[in-house]
């Protein structure tokens, strides 16, 4: 188990916890505001091909050997749309860490690099089988965002077949990242992401999960709850261990090929990773 994941979750404090994540992946990265009126944020980002080579920071480059580019917020024109799966699963914990917590940390980290690059952003939740707007875009929305994810709660069964995304605006670039375990009774959570994606709108999927969820070395015997609909069942570890090993395995690597899809992206991350080393695997992908 991270220790520095297990920290920030006793810190209690979504705004802190998010910041010192945000911070921890920004550093290296220069970012400052200009002075005088007409303060604009400004950024560096890796110099692409069909980039003016005059926009190119040679004394940076000097410094750090890489080849960085200034933009300013002006050309920052992202819509972010964060959505949280609140069903009674993600309450699950390993280690003192709780899949929940993890997910509002991650997300609470992302807020703060969209803020800083002056992007929109909105929160939405996945409960009961429906799709609420915990926070739409506009003023003061990253604050919403902050005290939103601070006070949610997971609970209820997931309802297949009845969450429907609102037909979200398509005139700018739209990022939407989802935060789940993904498991599923049947192809739910499939259905659900494949009606979401498109050219324009590129979808970044945090599959969280436990250790013991995917390895399950366990011996003796337990007695385990689903988290969503209250049911209990006495097993001896041993005699499943094998049969529940192999039909994870088989279920993840289903999932991984359903979702090869164009503008579909899965990153897997453990509870016991720490949330900044998994959010690099995020920044690899993409600028944020």
């Amino acid at each position: 188990m991270s220790q520095l994941t297990t920290d920030l979750i006793k810190l209690n404090n979504l705004q802190l916890a998010g910041k010192l994540v945000s911070d921890e992946l920004l550093l290296g990265i220069h970012a400052s505001k200009r002075s005088g009126s007409g303060t604009e944020f400004e950024q560096y980002r890796h110099y692409q091909p069909g980039d003016d080579p005059k926009r190119i920071d040679w004394k940076l480059f000097a410094r750090t050997d890489k080849y960085l580019v200034r933009e300013s917020a002006t050309e920052s024109n992202l819509q972010i749309r964060f959505l949280l799966d609140l069903s009674g699963s993600m309450n699950y914990s390993e280690g003192g860490v709780s899949r929940l917590n993890y997910a509002k940390i991650l997300l609470a980290s992302l807020a703060f690099l969209g803020y800083r690059q002056n992007d929109q952003m909105s929160l939405y939740a996945l409960q009961n089988g429906t799709l609420q707007t915990l926070v739409p875009a506009g003023k003061q929305a990253f604050q919403r965002i902050l005290f939103s994810l601070q006070k949610a709660e997971a609970a209820g069964q997931w309802l297949p077949n009845q969450a429907r995304f609102p037909e979200f605006q398509q005139k700018q670039k739209e990022l939407l990242v989802l935060v789940s375990d993904l498991l599923q009774v049947n192809n739910e959570w499939l259905e659900l992401i494949k009606t979401v994606a498109s050219p324009r709108r590129e979808v970044v999927i945090f599959q969280l999960l436990g250790d013991q969820e995917t390895d399950f070395k366990l011996s003796g015997f337990y007695r385990f709850k689903d988290l969503e609909t209250g049911r209990e069942v006495e097993v001896q570890a041993e005699t499943v261990q094998e049969h529940f090993q192999q039909s994870i395995l088989t279920y993840l690597e289903k999932l991984e090929e359903e979702l090869r899809l164009p503008h579909v992206h899965l990153i897997r991350i453990k509870l016991s990773e720490s949330i900044a080393g998994a959010l690099k695997d995020f920044l690899s992908r993409r600028r944020v």
